[in-house]
């Protein structure tokens, strides 16, 4: 029976070097002393910012290298214990650089509040008498924007305080999800044993074989309904905290308190909605077709992810997907594809999935590092499209920390999943140009039409039904697991349509979703993904200043905001242009689809 390995047995080559970060542990305990030291220090500069301009300069830059110093030390222990979540050593460093993180944030809890106690006039007089300041200037007028919405600085310092408590229900959910649920073993398609993971999950719905993904499917979810009252009451919690910080704050609800914290207008969010439900019925189509080609009496949803075409014709191993992505973003041009390279060279990626390894994939780092990536690497076309979503997030903090200064090198979440699915699109491209066979080519519109249904379609399911159920517990109603279930499933069914069968373990898909922890953040997968599809479309024009100025957005990071930046990169997403462009794209290569899989399917 094959086994995950256990994180000791994994080649060095494929594992991340963070001894860039500190060179072993004693020394991030080390900083992580003197950090506190410093946080001492850093909590009696209370009340001296408003005395002069070289003041506010002096607190404000004593902030933000404190929050820079802790930076390091939380990305560091967050990048040990995901490795192997099973570990209690880093755990143990997970928790102590949580736990000062948390100080941090008590200790200068008072800093945003006392800015926002200055008039606009007073504030702009400190300006005046210290040039220096005018390297904050964006960052004073974003914080002045939630001048209604900030507390008192007691108040500040008790939220701040209580941080660590408030995430205690996603951290539960976190290791229970990654380290304590023991999936059955199964059978693969070769019908041997195998210790089912989230990361082989995703493998096995890919199978042509029905067997395969039917006892895949109702194998995880056996795991998670054991669990589904405890999974309800981690949610329950979240949607808690995130209802009562909003109400403390002044917010008419979570949802504007979170798109605010990234300057975003809601029109932004009830936009996406309102389009996507009015396309629902390409979503439809694309799944009756999917029924009709895999001539399947009925569709189950487990028969979602499997090829339409058949086995997957194109497989890479890790090797062989660099290559393919150094070629697919060449048309990004010579130094960002330089600044790949030697990601794929200074072993900045963990590769292999691993016992205990976090699931999924993501970019990681910090300001002054390099960017780090997360895999669970598997020899496909899936993986390769990970690699490049993911190097899409890693090139936009690379260009962003090496083209802005610390308070403006990073940037909203909001921006983030467009430079990711830009590189997914860049690869679609890529491949429908250089792929001839037409079976081939057929699969690779599969793919494509599978990754925007699961980005765009399944992506505003999840916010609609996150909205939900915010809106839901802050008018009482209580977040039980049957209650959350009813409603997941119907939501579910009007999505897919009547093509697919509504199998009763899909109402229960939220216990497995960790970006429901994550205040508001699904939404923006899908505004990227249609935003991405209009920036892709001018990268790929040939026109130079099109695709510098898709660079420059890169460069940006937050010395804008974020709908500014995108704007100048070429894309208003106040306006419902953008995602009617991807639906555009969506119903041609559909109908591309359409057309070639039939005849295929009569040779």
């Amino acid at each position: 029976m094959r086994q995950i390995p256990q994180r000791s047995a994994v080649p060095t080559a494929l594992t991340w070097d963070l001894t860039t970060i500190y060179p072993d542990d004693a020394a991030f305990k080390a900083d992580l002393t003197a950090i506190q030291t410093t946080t001492a220090q850093v909590a009696q500069l209370k009340g001296q910012l408003a005395q002069s301009g070289a003041d506010l300069y002096r607190v404000t830059t004593a902030v933000f290298d404190l929050y820079r110093k802790i930076e390091r030390a939380e990305v560091y222990a967050s990048l040990k214990n995901d490795q192997d979540t099973s570990n209690a050593t880093y755990q143990g460093l997970a928790d102590q650089a949580n736990g000062v993180a948390t100080k941090v944030g008590a200790a200068v809890s008072w800093f945003e509040p006392e800015v926002l106690a200055l008039t606009p006039d007073a504030l702009q007089a400190l300006f005046d008498q210290e040039p220096k300041l005018a390297a904050y200037r964006h960052y004073f007028d974003v914080l002045s924007k939630q001048r209604d919405h900030t507390l008192s600085p007691a108040e500040e310092r008790l939220l701040a305080g209580a941080s660590e408590i408030f995430g205690a229900s996603a951290k539960t959910y976190s290791v229970l999800s990654d380290a304590d649920l023991k999936f059955p073993v199964v059978q693969d398609e070769d019908g041997q044993d195998v210790r089912l993971s989230e990361g082989l999950y995703g493998v096995l719905l890919d199978s042509v074989q029905p067997a395969v993904r039917k006892q895949a499917f109702e194998a995880l979810y056996s795991v998670y309904q054991q669990f589904r009252h405890t999974f309800a009451a981690t949610l329950s919690g979240e949607v808690k905290t995130h209802n009562y910080v909003a109400d403390l704050r002044h917010y008419a609800n979570a949802r504007d308190a979170a798109m605010s914290a990234n300057n975003v207008p809601a029109v932004v969010y009830d936009t996406l909605v309102k389009t996507v439900d009015r396309h629902l019925d390409s979503l439809h189509q694309y799944v009756a077709l999917r029924k009709e080609l895999l001539g399947l009496p009925e569709l189950h949803m487990y028969d979602l992810y499997t090829p339409i075409t058949g086995e997957p014709s194109l497989k890479y191993t890790y090797e062989e997907a660099q290559q393919e992505a150094l070629k697919a973003l060449a048309v990004l041009g010579p130094d960002y594809v330089a600044n790949v390279q030697k990601m794929f060279d200074g072993r900045a990626i963990d590769v292999v999935e691993n016992q205990g390894k976090r699931t999924g994939a993501y970019s990681g780092g910090f300001y002054d590092s390099k960017p780090y990536i997360l895999l669970n690497w598997q020899d496909s076309l899936e993986s390769l499209y990970t690699l490049v979503h993911e190097m899409g997030h890693s090139m936009h903090s690379h260009y962003t920390r090496t083209n802005q200064p610390f308070q403006y090198g990073d940037y909203s979440i909001f921006v983030a999943e467009i430079a990711s699915t830009t590189n997914e699109n860049l690869l679609t491209d890529y491949l429908l140009k250089t792929q001839q066979d037409p079976k081939v080519r057929a699969y690779v519109l599969n793919h494509y039409l599978d990754g925007f249904k699961g980005t765009v379609y399944r992506q505003t399911q999840f916010a609609e039904f996150e909205d939900y159920i915010h809106t839901q517990a802050a008018a009482g109603q209580a977040l039980t697991a049957d209650f959350m279930s009813d409603f997941y499933g119907k939501l579910n069914q009007r999505y897919y349509g009547d093509a697919v069968v509504s199998d009763p373990q899909i109402a229960d898909e939220w216990t497995r979703i960790p970006h429901f922890y994550y205040n508001y953040y699904v939404y923006q997968y899908a505004t990227g993904f249609a935003a991405a599809t209009t920036l892709a479309g001018r990268i790929l024009s040939g026109d130079t200043a099109k695709r510098d100025a898709y660079l420059g957005y890169l460069k940006s990071g937050s010395s804008d905001l974020p709908l500014n930046v995108m704007r100048k990169a070429g894309v208003d997403m106040t306006q419902p242009d953008y995602l009617k462009t991807a639906f555009a794209t969506f119903d041609q290569r559909l109908a591309e689809f359409k057309q070639l899989a039939r005849e295929l399917k009569k040779d």
